[in-house]
């Protein structure tokens, strides 16, 4: 029998200018960078103060621990969603992602 190894939930701060300048952050916590991204794209649109998120907006993603930071754009955070999957627990992953993404 095949089980599946713990996933760290992993608290991080996403981050992204606006096209004034203005820098944009929220803090979530997720298994993954992209769906710490998408997580981060969902809470920042419904913040009503955002605005200017586009596919080639940059977000850069701050692990707290380890200390690390990413960044991709919104169009790759996209392209991975739709992307293909490897596994049921992939496909359940994005299709929650998806749906974080569309509202």
């Amino acid at each position: 029998m095949l089980r599946s190894l713990p996933v760290a939930v992993r608290h991080c701060t996403v981050t992204f200018r606006s096209p004034t300048g203005v820098a944009h952050s929220v803090d979530v916590e997720a298994e993954t960078l992209y769906e710490a991204a998408a997580l981060g794209v969902s809470r920042l649109k419904a913040d009503g103060w955002v605005d200017g998120l586009g596919p080639a907006t940059r977000l850069e993603i701050h692990v707290r621990q380890p200390a690390t930071t990413h960044v991709l754009s919104i169009q790759q955070l996209q392209r991975w969603v739709n992307g293909t999957t490897r596994s049921p627990a992939d496909t359940l992953r994005k299709t929650r992602l998806q749906q974080l993404l569309k509202d």
